[in-house]
């Protein structure tokens, strides 16, 4: 004779609508479908032992959801609070090994040049931080806050007295702006540097071409052919590159190129061409200004803050340059080199668009309120 449940479940009619969408439901958790198909099962009148065997599941299951709808209704059905297992480890623990994390091994005394987990892992426990941990833990800490001492990126922090005037003048050029007005349509700003030492590397077996399931393979050793360098500028505004190759850089390579781009339309007949240049050696310091302003009047020379090449969007077309002509490089000899430097020049300004540049004087501003944090204190 079957046992009758003390536990009587009667549904009303939003209940049960409810109840039988989520039993029929391909897109809810299988518990969920489970726990209503039980209740719905103890509302028609079966018995545990029925339902037990009809779903393929415990009998005690069957059991708990049925009295757990009758004490709590629907919301009876999900799944409660599961404190899970004790902490191991203090929290205090946790937050020195991360403290540790953040600091810089030497500064502790460690003859180390970055942390590893299984380093961090040795020197809490000799610390006494913990008694013992594992390399694992650690790593799972340090996930949780996204710190990651093994890694390093390098970096120049900026030592131009003026680096915010400069930066900001050039930030302003972009934005077609000098001296707080509005460029004219016959004002044009131009980027310029030289890509120096570029090798001309003759590989000693030609290269593979990719196949089905292989990539292109190129040859280790090579034979050297000389080096040139590669001058450009490049208008900010229109996506122009004018650009030559020439043995060496200096003043003089650099006066060329100048003279090739002012000799040019549209430049030749502007009011004012503005150029934007790092502090090497071919245009550097004032006299490069007085310079360029004697041989050519509507010339503006303007330099970047010392080290901020990364302002200088010629330098994005130069990494264009070394990514599509210069790697993985095999070259016959110079002249091949330089050919393939300037058809690549003809080839990218057939199609190139301005560079979607978005470091402004706002994002300018952000960056030095965070370089003041790291501002060596006063002695």
């Amino acid at each position: 004779m079957a046992i009758t449940s003390p536990y009587r479940v009667a549904l009303c009619e939003q209940e049960r609508r409810l109840l039988t969408r989520r039993s029929r439901a391909e897109r809810v958790a299988h518990r969920d479908v489970l726990r209503a198909r039980i209740v719905l099962a103890a509302a028609d009148g079966e018995a545990n032992a029925a339902i037990a065997r009809r779903l393929g599941i415990c009998e005690d299951t069957v059991r708990k959801w049925r009295a757990r709808f009758c004490a709590e209704g629907l919301a009876g059905l999900a799944d409660r609070h599961r404190p899970g297992r004790r902490r191991t480890f203090a929290a205090t623990a946790e937050a020195e090994v991360k403290a540790l994390a953040c600091a810089l091994p030497a500064e502790n005394g460690v003859p180390l040049s970055r942390w590893s987990a299984a380093e961090l892992a040795a020197e809490a426990v000799d610390r006494g931080l913990v008694d013992t941990i594992s390399p694992s833990t650690v790593a799972r800490w340090l996930a949780a806050d996204a710190i990651r001492p093994w890694r390093h990126r390098s970096w120049i922090f900026p030592r131009d007295p003026d680096f915010a005037v400069k930066a900001a003048r050039v930030l302003d050029l972009y934005a077609q702006i000098w001296a707080g007005q509005p460029l004219g349509d016959d004002e044009y700003v131009l980027c310029a540097d030289e890509k120096t030492q570029l090798q001309a590397l003759s590989r000693c077996h030609p290269d593979l071409p990719p196949t089905p399931g292989r990539v292109r393979r190129s040859e280790f050793e090579y034979r050297r052919g000389g080096t040139l360098a590669y001058l450009a500028a490049y208008d900010v505004h229109a996506a122009r590159v004018l650009g030559r190759t020439t043995p060496t850089t200096g003043i003089a390579p650099f006066a060329e190129l100048v003279e090739q781009v002012m000799s040019s339309e549209p430049y030749a007949s502007a009011a004012r061409v503005f150029w934007i240049v790092d502090n090497g050696s071919s245009h550097q310091g004032p006299h490069a200004v007085i310079r360029m302003r004697s041989t050519w009047p509507t010339a503006e020379l303007v330099h970047l803050p010392v080290h901020a090449s990364w302002l200088n969007q010629i330098e994005i077309y130069f990494s264009i340059v070394q990514r599509k002509v210069i790697k993985p490089g095999d070259f016959a000899d110079l002249e091949e080199l330089a050919a393939r430097l300037l058809a690549f020049q003809d080839r990218y300004n057939a199609t190139a668009e301005p560079f979607d540049w978005h470091f402004g004087r706002k994002s300018l501003d952000r960056l030095l309120e965070r370089l003041a944090i790291h501002e060596p204190l006063a002695a």
